[in-house]
């Protein structure tokens, strides 16, 4: 079974500094429909301006991953850690029993595109913790890359939830395919470019839910990044 999620259905905000669209119910938006997808519970897709990005605020039991596809966004928080988040790395912030944090495009000339995931933990109150990491892109060139799992397996991201995360980059006409264990779920996100699945072409902001299918079989209409959460 697929469900299809276009981008121009989801939520939008346009706060001049701030550009964002919500896949799932987030902030002023909610849609009943749309509250999240088994552990997945917030994917926005944002556009910083230069200069600008959020304060210091809070979060508590909630994996938040974060993805960057051009520019920078600059991290800190209330544990010391402080980076500067670039294309190919991912950040993973475990926010346990409490942590606050700020994210700020540090250009004083180019906006920052990114994508914030938020998963739920597989349990409450769990210490915060915070790791940012690069993954080299010649392993997902025309295939998956594992970069976030529970434990951290192969080097990737350590999520506290049953959950794996996935990077493709396929080029135009190539093919990629995940398989999905018995009851388990996948959510594609297209990042750049379209690509097929199950018949249907998504493009840049377009996603599925997938469930109810052993495995899913991807094709780059145009060249592609993709995300694809393999979900319990």
């Amino acid at each position: 079974m697929l469900k299809i999620r276009k981008a121009s259905e989801r939520g939008h905000f346009n706060h001049g500094w701030l550009d964002t669209y919500h896949s799932f119910s987030f902030g002023g938006y909610h849609d009943p429909a749309h509250m999240g997808f088994r552990a997945l519970r917030v994917i926005n897709e944002d556009q910083v301006a230069p200069g600008e990005g959020f304060g210091m605020h809070p979060h508590n039991d909630m994996e938040i991953v974060t993805l960057v596809l051009s520019g920078a966004l600059e991290h800190k928080d209330s544990m010391g850690n402080g980076e500067v988040l670039k294309p190919g790395e991912l950040q993973r912030m475990s926010a346990g029993t409490g942590i606050l944090h700020s994210e700020f495009n540090p250009s004083k000339s180019e906006p920052v595109h990114l994508y914030q995931i938020w998963i739920k933990p597989d349990r409450k109150g769990l210490p915060p913790s915070y790791e940012q990491k690069a993954f080299d892109p010649a392993q997902r060139k025309n295939r998956l890359q594992l970069v976030a799992a529970r434990g951290g397996p192969d080097g990737a991201l350590a999520i506290n939830q049953d959950a794996q995360l996935y990077l493709g980059a396929l080029d135009k006409g190539s093919a990629a395919t995940h398989k999905l264990e018995s009851g388990r779920h996948a959510w594609l996100q297209v990042l750049k470019g379209s690509v097929e699945v199950g018949g249907e072409t998504l493009s840049a902001g377009d996603a599925a839910g997938i469930s109810e299918q052993r495995e899913v079989e991807l094709k780059a209409r145009d060249a592609a990044e993709i995300l694809l959460f393999d979900l319990s």
